[in-house]
């Protein structure tokens, strides 16, 4: 598996999401990381494959171990998370800001970030793509009773999803444990 750790690091992009792609990409290289590109090159490229035929790509190489993490573009982020997210093993988020980005990887261990173009500055988007990248589930919240615990499990949990279980079992989740998760102490 291609990880993080060794800075190698997974994208793809649709036609909309090509130049904020191609702003993260640059600074990732000028930093050392060894960025593998599955999408859409440039926005001259003839008929540029669709958002959700890269989205399912990308999915796909999470689902198949091949990289730890990836970043993937559109015009609105959304569009290709859906696809993406219909491979399994990818917890995806589409992110707009910093903190939703550090929040989507420490508190919710996300090994894809969706960005959108249409809404997402190149430095916003390079500062999103660092933040993501550089940090992981709990980081920065050691302080939190339980922080950790408690995410692992709703993560732990997502991944043992199996809907025809959940749908034969009332609509309930299969509990692998409960972790109580007390008031944010700095609130």
């Amino acid at each position: 598996m291609k990880m993080v750790k060794d800075k190698k690091v997974l994208v793809g992009a649709d036609f909309a999401g090509v130049p904020l792609k191609n702003a993260v990409v640059a600074h990732l290289e000028k930093n050392g990381w060894e960025v593998t590109d599955i999408g859409v090159k440039s926005v001259d490229e003839e008929n540029p494959e669709m958002f959700h035929r890269i989205g399912l790509k990308v999915g796909a190489k999470i689902a198949e171990g091949e990289f730890e993490k990836a970043l993937i573009f559109c015009g609105t982020g959304m569009g290709i998370h859906i696809a993406a997210s219909k491979c399994p093993h990818v917890h995806c988020a589409v992110c707009e800001n910093v903190p939703s980005a550090l929040r989507c990887v420490t508190g919710n261990n996300c090994n894809v970030m969706a960005m959108g173009a249409f809404y997402v500055a190149p430095a916003t988007g390079i500062a999103m793509a660092d933040a993501f990248l550089n940090h992981s589930l709990g980081e920065g919240y050691e302080y939190w009773e339980n922080f950790y615990e408690f995410h692992k499990l709703a993560y732990d949990e997502l991944e043992a999803f199996d809907y025809e279980e959940f749908k034969k079992n009332g609509f309930e989740v299969k509990r692998l444990g409960d972790v109580p998760l007390p008031p944010d102490p700095k609130m």
